[in-house]
């Protein structure tokens, strides 16, 4: 007897990919293999294999990424100063790039024909996940049901999921909820309320950090210490990629640090507006910033922030596996060796703030910035620097 097709669906045990995952079963005469990413977003394994199972399906795997995706994907962005226009640091554009691939891996081991995911046919991560796919596995069929099904609203979805007896949540009955996205580099918010941009974000939707005023009122101190360029301890405790940005999430969280509400441009030219928290990344994007400033020359530090909105941009739109992105990453590496040290910050209510840098690199000088006479820096130049730059007026 010849065996049925199979289809690799990127499910979270939620209603919107459980409706997903019997469609698919219904349309397509496939069995579906559910598929989910930890990157270190919040999963209810109970609950993605009871609804898993009770549509039938038999192979469900959950893939532990969390080391991974902050090792090789969220600290070389954070090498790159990444913020896209301006205040977002590209916490859910950075996980669809992993996903993706890791989906495709499990789609050639099963020897899956086709990969599925749920993301709405108006929003960014369609893009993501399919210029991943496409960019590791090319022949395998992708169905985006979003685009092509006859569910048109929320009611439709909701109708659907009581005739196939798949199980609705009391928050999803009714209004669409908020819709969240989470990993270990940030929580995502959008919808409702949200999307009039006149309406202030209620403050329970926040996940994982405080209001500022809520803040405890004495500051906290952490370290960052830094090897090659990445984090790679606390206080002085070497820590792996994962458990640091967790650590890193907690006390920034607790000190109402990291939530940016913006109205962004996406890739399809629709304007969105969203609530981000990124409690851990904003320390280390401003320790990173910090390590820098005394590590590297100026001509380095001033190309890298040349490219990085260009670089930004390549990683909001999907590219991160595109040649032009990793020709950008190799101008961001260039000196990345010469990063080392510890960058010590004070949090307060929302705030962060330099404390101190401690590096053995050269590239700081006391002697030349001193404000006391010494032979290091040969003043009598200067006035000949400022007369060839008044040729350029």
């Amino acid at each position: 007897m010849k065996s049925k097709k199979k289809i690799v669906l990127a499910y979270s045990g939620g209603l919107d990919t459980s409706i997903i995952l019997k469609w698919l079963q219904e349309n397509y005469n496939a069995e579906v293999i559910c598929y989910t990413a930890d990157v270190g977003q919040e999963i209810d394994r109970k609950k993605i294999f009871k609804n898993a199972r009770k549509l039938g399906v038999k192979n469900i795997i959950i893939q532990d990424l969390k080391d991974i995706f902050v090792k090789d994907y969220v600290f070389p962005m954070i090498r790159g100063h990444a913020i896209y226009e301006g205040v977002y640091l590209l916490g859910t554009s950075i996980a669809r790039p992993l996903i993706a691939k890791d989906q495709i891996r499990v789609a050639k081991k099963y020897k899956a024909y086709a990969v599925s995911h749920g993301a709405t046919g108006k929003g960014n991560d369609q893009v993501r996940f399919e210029l991943g796919y496409h960019y590791f596995g090319p022949k395998i069929k992708v169905i985006a049901p979003w685009r092509i099904w006859d569910l048109k609203s929320r009611t439709d979805l909701i109708n659907y999921a009581k005739k196939n007896n798949i199980e609705i949540p009391k928050d999803k009955k009714g209004a669409p909820p908020f819709s969240i996205d989470d990993n270990l580099f940030h929580t995502s918010t959008e919808g409702k309320a949200l999307e009039n941009p006149k309406n202030f974000a209620p403050e329970f939707i926040f996940q994982r950090t405080i209001s500022p005023e809520k803040a405890p009122n004495k500051p906290s101190f952490i370290t960052i210490d830094f090897k090659n360029g990445d984090p790679n301890g606390i206080n002085g405790k070497k820590l792996s990629p994962a458990k640091l940005l967790q650590k890193l999430n907690l006390v920034a969280g607790k000190n109402g640090i990291g939530r940016v509400d913006l109205v962004e441009n996406r890739f399809l030219g629709i304007k969105s507006r969203g609530v981000y928290e990124t409690p851990g990344g904003t320390l280390l994007i401003n320790a990173h910033r910090a390590i820098e400033s005394v590590t590297l020359d100026k001509e380095t530090m001033h190309k890298k922030d040349v490219i990085m909105s260009r670089y930004a941009e390549l990683i909001y739109n999907g590219y991160w596996f595109s040649k032009e992105r990793i020709k950008l990453q190799k101008t961001v590496d260039l000196k990345r060796n010469k990063v080392n040290g510890s960058v010590k910050l004070k949090l307060y209510k929302g705030n962060v703030i330099i404390h101190s840098r401690i590096t053995k690199s050269k590239a700081y000088s006391m002697q030349k910035v001193s404000f006391e006479e010494n032979k290091s820096f040969n003043k009598s130049n200067v006035e000949r620097f400022i007369n060839f730059h008044k040729t350029k007026l």
